[in-house]
């Protein structure tokens, strides 16, 4: 018998196996409505299978709300149900059940989140002391994106020193969450469900169907109704939007313009992955079998569709009765895949910023990305220098790598030039402070009067050869990298190995290591700091009786003038460079940066300084810009904003051609629009 036959008729026999002596596939059901449509698809399943298939037997066991589905699945007492993200997250991690599939409705497997209001009432600024209708608490579109969203535009404040949901009944003045508990009473008061001192009657305020509130179409019902002012739901409920309810109602953009129900393609708080079903470990192939069996049965495309639909509810007396009712197909998991495949790197980031697996030592911690040893040996003074919240110090091989680790809740922040900056923002990190490179006294409190654009030359095609640490080819023919027992070792990487990099590195291979070996004739590097670096290149022992006469700049006009007339001769004006982070924690690393620096600027007795490298580590610009004054705060100011207009535009046509592996990692997300 060929191998892959016996394995065909082992899982049989394994089916049949666990399913025999009379017991069922039980499928967990949260009302009476879905009680009724399981009963009418085990109906439909006995009708067309023998009664020899395990599958021809399948019964419903009703659950209370959603935890306790989990809890019956847990305790062997059902086997599998369709949940919320959010909750499948739950399913994982507190109840030890696994997914096995996915939902995938026209937008693929995942869901925009969206905040709904009356025409004309409000915007996503001033939902501060509103009447708010959630889908249900913890879940994707009615809690995770939204609270993240509002977290990472300092719109709401946690200290995480009290629970999130405390925070939340503070900032509206009354909603309805769905699944909060009981531990802050307004959370709940607009729920509408039965109330009862019997809990298989007490539906008020749970993730259950008897819950009129409860889900995405409860809270547009809550909203509709006039309970509440903001609904936040996801897209595919105001996708089936009467023409009278896009007539009434409108959705609140992020930059706090307002657009129709049909753009929630473009105005949304931002997306993740949608439903997914659970089950226990060692029922997951049989629950694949069966997921597949009624797919193709009953189906958008299945052979007994006329039988039997299982994604429409409306005949049933519901809506999304067992699966949505927009799900166009159940997508398989492969069993290799974890949890950073089923629900995405982002969405896994942000559910443990947002405590589900409750406040652990990493909340407590700011985790800084350095690139190389000398900024390894910086941050560590840095982190005894403080008294702030604690830091740690971790290292990657490059500031790409830093944006990798950033996105993957490996370290939390790191200062970036522009170009890194924008790629990290395509990864959907956010800005969190920006460099100012005046003078102490100058210290702006608008970063807006910092922001420009830049111009940038293509350098590949135009130099016969140098050292452009990352580049490739003839671009690396220069770089020198740094020696170690007559072994070169770090040869242009794209961090402190390579010792012709940053600002004092271009100017090393301008002039040459001490040997007079491996130089360039021209650097191109910015004006900050440069003169000061030439001083410091004599003492290091990399250029021998040169002053900065020695060196001149090179205009656009053909001119040459002294480096002090950096001003009129330049090759166009650098944005600043950013902080960037995860986005639901960036008022807390700004909140770390303000109190180090004051900190850090209030004590005379320091030998530490955060804006100061060279002296002490040998090498310039290692964490922040060593002509840093300051560090500004970005507020409501999107990269855009920083970056200005024409630096984008030039870095959009530069990516969309140019392949850059960094971009290839961060659009490999489950939910990442491959088109940004």
């Amino acid at each position: 018998m060929h191998p892959l036959s016996f394995l065909s008729v082992f899982f049989c026999f394994a089916v049949l196996h666990c399913m025999a002596s009379g017991k069922k596939f039980r499928w967990c059901t949260l009302s009476d409505a879905e009680q009724r449509k399981c009963s009418h698809l085990a109906r439909t399943l006995q009708s067309v299978l023998s009664s020899s298939d395990p599958f021809s037997r399948v019964s419903c066991v009703r659950a209370h709300n959603t935890q306790d589905c989990m809890t019956k699945i847990r305790g062997n007492k059902a086997d599998a149900v369709s949940l919320d993200s959010g909750d499948v997250y739950t399913a994982v991690r507190l109840y030890d059940l696994e997914a096995v599939a996915k939902e995938e409705n026209t937008e693929g497997n995942c869901v925009f989140a969206v905040a709904v209001a009356h025409r004309g009432t409000q915007n996503i600024f001033n939902l501060r002391g509103i009447r708010s209708c959630h889908s249900g608490a913890k879940w994707t579109s009615g809690w995770n994106i939204p609270l993240g969203f509002l977290l990472s535009k300092n719109l709401m404040y946690w200290d995480e020193e009290q629970p999130l949901a405390k925070v939340v009944s503070t900032y509206f003045n009354a909603s309805c969450i769905p699944g909060i508990g009981v531990s802050s009473p307004n959370l709940c008061e607009l729920c509408q469900g039965p109330k009862s001192y019997v809990r298989e009657k007490n539906h008020f305020c749970e993730t259950s169907s008897s819950e009129p509130f409860s889900n995405s179409e409860g809270a547009f019902r809550c909203l509709k109704s006039g309970a509440g002012d903001v609904a936040f739901v996801d897209h595919l409920t105001i996708a089936i939007a009467t023409d009278a309810e896009v007539d009434q109602f409108e959705l609140l953009c992020p930059d706090g313009s307002t657009a129709s129900l049909k753009s929630y393609r473009t105005c949304n708080l931002g997306q993740g992955p949608g439903k997914a079903i659970v089950t226990r470990s060692h029922m997951k192939r049989i629950t694949k079998r069966f997921l597949t069996l009624i797919q193709n049965f009953f189906g958008r495309s299945g052979k007994h569709r006329s039988r039997f639909s299982l994604f429409t509810s409306e005949q049933l007396g519901g809506q999304n009765l067992l699966f949505h009712d927009s799900t166009q197909r159940l997508q398989v998991i492969a069993d290799d895949k974890d949890m950073t495949d089923i629900l995405g790197l982002d969405y896994v980031a942000l559910l443990k910023e947002l405590g589900h697996e409750g406040i652990s030592l990493d909340h407590s911690v700011i985790r800084w990305c350095c690139i190389s040893s000398a900024e390894m040996r910086k941050c560590e003074d840095w982190a005894l220098s403080i008294r702030s919240d604690p830091l740690v110090c971790v290292q990657a091989t490059s500031l790409s790598g830093c944006i990798e680790m950033i996105k993957s809740n490996e370290a939390d922040a790191v200062t970036l030039d522009a170009t890194h900056a924008y790629i990290a923002g395509r990864c959907g990190l956010h800005p969190a402070a920006v460099e100012y490179w005046g003078d102490n006294s100058e210290c702006l409190t608008d970063p807006k009067e910092l922001l420009h654009g830049l111009l940038e030359k293509a350098y590949e095609n135009y130099f016969w050869k140098g050292c452009m640490p990352g580049g490739e080819r003839g671009l690396c023919k220069v770089c020198v990298g740094w020696e170690e027992v007559g072994r070169v070792n770090g040869r242009c990487a794209a961090n402190h190995d390579e010792r012709y990099y940053g600002n004092m590195g271009a100017l090393r291979c301008l002039v040459g290591d001490p040997g007079g070996r491996s130089y360039g004739d021209v650097a191109f590097l910015e004006h900050h700091s440069l003169q000061e670096n030439i001083a410091y290149l004599e003492s290091s022992g990399w250029a021998h009786g040169l002053s900065p006469s020695d060196f001149e700049l090179l205009c656009q006009n053909g001119e040459k003038v002294p480096l002090t007339e950096w001003k009129h001769c330049n090759l166009g004006v650098i944005p600043p460079s950013i902080v960037m982070t995860r986005p639901v924690i960036t008022a807390k690393i700004y909140e770390f940066l303000m109190k180090s620096q004051e900190y850090l600027r209030s004590r005379n007795d320091s030998t530490f300084e955060l804006f100061k490298s060279v002296p002490k580590y040998g090498e310039g610009d290692l964490l922040f810009k060593d002509s840093t004054a300051c560090l500004l705060p970005t507020g409501h100011y999107g990269l855009q904003d920083i970056l200005g207009d024409s630096f984008m535009q030039l870095a959009n046509s530069v990516f969309d051609c140019t392949h850059a592996g960094i971009l290839d990692f961060c659009t490999s997300d489950i939910c990442t629009d491959k088109k940004k």
